[in-house]
């Protein structure tokens, strides 16, 4: 049996970021060896993030990249906000972001096969996993793209917990960045109230309707109000009708006007949107933690 230094757990450590003792059983395993401890890391590594995908992840990172003409927006999910700011998990989301934004695959399935050093998104999850000890997703991603006379404006909030990508007609990429701020604090629904599907603008007339009549107005002028109300709530969730963040005499809109340009799309993540977080008493986390 190869005597194991301290120098190759330590080499052993810093290109696997595995623990301590898992790298020098790695390395005993492995008669010294350090390619082959790797890949006994990496094998551990699978079977340990099989034991843990059933568990709900709902913390994490999104993140944003961008060349030229097109973007990538990320999220990148852990169980726990500890892990989410540990320096390899930083890390790898934001590799994960720059390999997608170069493969531009179709779906998550693609995704997890785009190339990373060392082997594929899904090699690096798995072995992050290992060393972490949580489960790690890649919940999703957008691929943005844009015209020549576009241009793309990002901001990134509280270092990932939100992302959001504006695409601007025309305007300057400053003026994007200041409305994907505002994308970010006030989460528009829809760009604009042609992206307001028919039925659901309908129905809310039907309720406004409804409303004023029960209020008891003057039915000649019931339209009058009910359109008022309508373009009321418009301004609340339609993005270019929203009153501006940093200057609400203007709208979004208005804003962008008169920076000369025009708001075309916008994509908005917040980590762990629609996903319900297992809640847990005190003891069963205890109870978890000691299996």
């Amino acid at each position: 049996m190869a005597k194991i230094t301290a120098k190759q757990v330590k080499e052993l450590r810093d290109r696997t970021g595995a623990g301590m003792m898992d790298s020098k059983n790695a390395l005993v395993k492995a008669d010294g060896s350090i390619e082959k401890a790797i890949d006994i890391l990496r094998e551990n590594g699978v079977a340990k993030a099989a034991k843990k995908s059933g568990r709900i992840a709902a913390e994490g990172l999104a993140e944003y990249a961008i060349d030229g003409n097109t973007a990538a927006v990320v999220e990148v999910n852990s169980e726990t906000d500890f892990v989410s700011s540990n320096d390899k998990f930083i890390k790898l989301v934001n590799d994960i972001t720059k390999a997608i934004l170069a493969a531009k695959p179709a779906n998550v399935k693609e995704a997890l096969k785009a190339p990373l050093a060392n082997g594929t998104i899904q090699d690096a999850i798995t072995n992050l996993t290992a060393v972490v000890g949580e489960k790690i997703t890649l919940r999703r991603f957008d691929i943005i793209t844009k015209n020549d006379d576009e241009v793309f404006g990002a901001y990134k909030h509280n270092g990932g917990a939100i992302v959001s990508v504006v695409t601007m007609k025309g305007g300057n990429e400053k003026a994007a960045r200041n409305i994907a701020m505002h994308v970010a604090a006030i989460n528009p629904e829809y760009l604009n109230k042609d992206s307001v599907p028919a039925a659901d603008l309908k129905r809310q007339t039907d309720v406004f309707t409804k409303e004023t009549e029960n209020e008891g107005k003057p039915a000649k002028i019931v339209p009058k109000i009910v359109k008022g109300r309508v373009n009321k709530y418009l301004s609340e969730i339609c993005l270019v009708d929203q009153p501006y963040v940093k200057d609400s005499d203007k709208t979004v809109a208005e804003y962008a006007k008169s920076e000369n340009g025009e708001v075309v799309a916008y994509t908005r993540y917040e980590v762990g949107e629609g996903i319900e977080k297992k809640q847990e008493d005190f003891a069963t986390e205890v109870k978890e933690q000691m299996k």
